[in-house]
């Protein structure tokens, strides 16, 4: 009987928290078209849900996620021009930008190897942990490929055209140490502190101004994209967006109390 793939990706709320898990640790977590597709939808379903206030998106095992499952005659099946390219747009491409587009703020807590679509998952997350074991890898050119799943637009904006291409042409592995050297990671934490440190952060996450966060994102995500002139044109219109939100006023209004303010994600 084949396993589904609510097993493979596994989601548990915990307070105002999603706690997503890839759970193929035979496979380092590699991603299969199903459960890639589950990922999608429940970062969706975070978006919508107004009681969810962040997410936190990790692996079982030795590994992050390997990346795309290429098992299965993926690679080798007949191919009509386009079909790569609309696999592609629907998969990898979609995951990745379901991540950018998350309305709540999502915590990558990378546990061990993330190679490939894996790396790419990890690094269009908001915020990355990752235990001192872990790896990064870009492991495209090992298998003659191209970067997918927005590498080639994630890491140049994250570390710079030159680092990038060093990573993207060597598809040397990166030890955490080194990730965090460069910029792609947060903070780097001892093995056994990896849960527990992204408990605390999407604990604090999950108290603050929900809606004020989902545009510092989506301002954040498309200033590199933007001129001068648009940039501030969005800040001043997600300015005045916020501030018909309870966590604005409540903000506002705590600040004239003299105390610490109590937000409700609305």
């Amino acid at each position: 009987m084949p396993v589904s793939e609510e097993t493979w990706v596994r989601r548990e709320r915990r307070g105002q928290v999603s706690y997503v898990t890839l759970n193929r640790p035979e496979a380092l977590n590699a991603l299969t078209p199903g459960g890639r597709d589950r990922l999608i939808d429940l970062l969706a379903e975070a978006s919508a849900d107004p009681e969810t206030r962040a997410v936190v998106l990790t692996g079982t095992g030795r590994g992050f996620c390997a990346g795309a499952d290429l098992k299965g005659g993926a690679v080798t099946a007949e191919r009509l021009p386009g079909d790569v390219a609309r696999t592609l747009r629907l998969g990898a491409q979609r995951l990745v930008a379901a991540v950018l587009d998350c309305e709540k703020p999502v915590i990558a807590a990378v546990n061990g190897t993330a190679a490939g679509l894996g790396a790419h998952l990890a690094l269009a997350c908001d915020l990355v942990l990752a235990a001192e074991s872990a790896k990064f890898i870009e492991v495209f050119v090992r298998r003659g490929l191209v970067p997918d799943g927005g590498g080639a637009y994630l890491l140049p904006r994250l570390i710079g055209p030159h680092r990038a291409k060093e990573l993207m042409f060597f598809g040397d592995a990166l030890t955490a140490a080194d990730a965090e050297r460069l910029g792609l990671v947060n903070r780097v934490v001892p093995d056994a502190e990896l849960d527990k440190t992204a408990r605390e952060w999407a604990a604090r996450l999950a108290t603050g101004p929900t809606r004020a966060l989902a545009l510092t994102k989506q301002l954040v995500n498309a200033s590199l994209d933007s001129d001068r002139a648009t940039a501030f044109a969005a800040e001043a219109a997600a300015q005045e967006i916020n501030m018909t939100t309870e966590d604005a006023q409540e903000g506002v209004r705590s600040f004239v109390e003299r105390r610490s303010p109590e937000y409700k994600g609305r």
